[in-house]
């Protein structure tokens, strides 16, 4: 249930409140204009990475884009395509912000650009303007489907405590991500599948940074100070500005992006940069071909890809609007945020804005609880990541100060939050219990929030039919649950028919 406080008064009793505070409903929320502002400047050091790393990412197929760019030009490519991440985030995030009220940021998929770019873009004969086109085509279908309201019907059609699930799930998700980002969690040479820092033991000075910013993020929690994220990512900045100019630390790889230097950082060397202030080149945008894969890849192959885009767009939004508004006290009784409809509006759009921005589907991001637990609770909180995503795209230099090593704390902090959530969940019952636990355990273990959810789902159905009660599941569920069987057999079905 949304937290709520009584009205700031004027001196002669009457309430007050300004045009911003009605607008986005903030005092009746129970939050200040000082948190939003705080929330959003923290969702947005949270997740400003991508401005970064989608360029490392997508900027790589220079090959595919090089009709456009005149040459397989990879440092124009990774220029134009950190441009657009940052202006195509900031305009849907704001646009949520307004549309939604709601402190969810949007910004390029992912997992989905990592799919896009390796499982798409590298097809034969596959340029990136058709699988943009790919993309865009996905963002309409949704869109649609959200316009019919068939979206917001799956959503009231998942039990609640399985919705509690992808929480909580997503909670595991977000902490794996940030151990992983920050090298405390690697992949080992030797025959085990993780472990702690280099050969069990933690090294190098950037370990050492996430180490201090989450400590100093847990004592600030603990001891209840407002902004302890903020704070926490401020500080571990300047500490790794400190060391990388007093030890020359260097990265972990070099610029092919092999691994040369184990113990450096992870994705940006922390120091102030010599140009702050850099001209943004937007000459990406609009640079699609809505139907060009049909013709080179054929209508089957093209369709397979649009349906594998869109179940992961459909249900990552699904389970990260869900965690949030939890985690901000936002949900109604029957588990769904407020003006989920417009969320999920928005976020479809955001899917085709992507698409036509040239830099893949753009998507609701799960940072953004690290801004709901500095006390965002409305739309401003998302206006304000997006103007600083805006300002990005003059400011990429200045962005990429912030490393992995002092940023992902806050993910940590933030993972032990949505965690909490746990208790929602009756264990006893075996029919809830098996898929919310296999929900909850294979986002992170398969680093897919739709492999979760896909998973939770078709056992839950399994179940009900084994106990025989088939009468109980909505028909949506028999829908969605089917609809995964294929998205989780679509390797199989594509050799079948051979396709790809």
């Amino acid at each position: 249930m949304a937290r709520t406080s009584s009205l700031p008064t004027r001196p002669g009793g009457t309430p007050s409140s300004s045009a911003l505070d009605r607008f986005f409903t903030i005092t009746e929320r129970g939050s200040t204009v000082g948190r939003e502002l705080r929330g959003g400047l923290v969702t947005f050091f949270t997740m400003a990475y991508i401005v970064v790393l989608n360029p490392l990412i997508i900027g790589t197929q220079a090959d595919s884009m090089g009709g456009f760019l005149g040459g397989g030009d990879i440092g124009r490519a990774k220029l134009l395509v950190a441009a657009a991440t940052a202006l195509v985030a900031g305009v849907m995030t704001i646009l949520m912000g307004i549309v939604a009220n709601f402190p969810l940021a949007l910004a390029t998929g992912l997992g989905l650009n990592a799919f896009v770019a390796y499982g798409i873009a590298k097809l034969p004969q596959m340029t990136w303007a058709d699988a943009m086109g790919l993309v865009v085509m996905e963002g309409i279908i949704i869109t649609v489907l959200v316009m019919t309201g068939f979206r917001r019907a799956v959503l009231n059609a998942v039990p609640a405590q399985l919705k509690t699930a992808i929480s909580v799930g997503i909670g595991l998700f977000i902490t794996i991500i940030g151990l992983v980002d920050a090298g405390v969690v690697r992949k080992p040479v030797g025959p085990t599948v993780v472990e702690l820092g280099i050969g069990g033991f933690l090294n190098g000075w950037p370990t050492l940074v996430f180490v201090v910013g989450l400590l100093a993020i847990v004592a600030m929690t603990v001891l209840k100070v407002r902004g302890a994220i903020l704070y926490g990512i401020v500080g571990a900045t300047i500490l790794a500005i400190v060391l990388e100019a007093v030890f020359h630390i260097g990265s972990q790889t070099d610029a092919t992006g092999k691994v040369v230097n184990p113990t450096g950082w992870g994705l940006n060397v922390p120091a102030i940069p010599s140009k702050i202030i850099d001209v943004p080149d937007f000459g990406l945008l609009g640079h699609f071909n809505l139907l060009g894969s049909f013709s080179t890849i054929g209508v089957v192959s093209a369709l397979l890809l649009v349906f594998t885009l869109m179940l992961a767009d459909f249900f990552d939004t699904i389970g990260t609007m869900v965690a949030i508004g939890a985690e901000a006290g936002l949900l109604d009784e029957e588990g769904n945020p407020p003006n989920s409809q417009r969320i999920l509006l928005v976020d479809s759009v955001g899917a085709i804005a992507g698409g036509a921005g040239s830099v893949s589907s753009n998507t609701a991001y799960i940072e953004s609880a690290s801004g709901v637990g500095e006390g965002a609770r409305t739309g401003l909180a998302a206006v304000t990541t997006g103007v600083l995503f805006l300002i990005a795209t003059f400011l990429a230099p200045l962005v990429a100060v912030v490393p992995y090593e002092a940023a992902t704390p806050a993910l940590v902090i933030v993972g032990f939050l949505m965690m909490q959530q746990v208790s929602g969940i009756d264990w006893q019952d075996l029919e809830i219990a098996i898929p919310a636990f296999l929900t909850i355990v294979l986002m992170p273990f398969t680093y897919s929030i739709t492999a979760g959810i896909g998973a939770g789902f078709v056992v839950y159905v399994v179940i009900k039919l084994v106990r025989r009660k088939a009468s109980v599941i909505h028909p949506l569920m028999w829908l969605v649950a089917a609809l995964f069987v294929v998205y989780f057999a679509i390797d199989p079905l594509k050799t079948l028919l051979r396709i790809g």
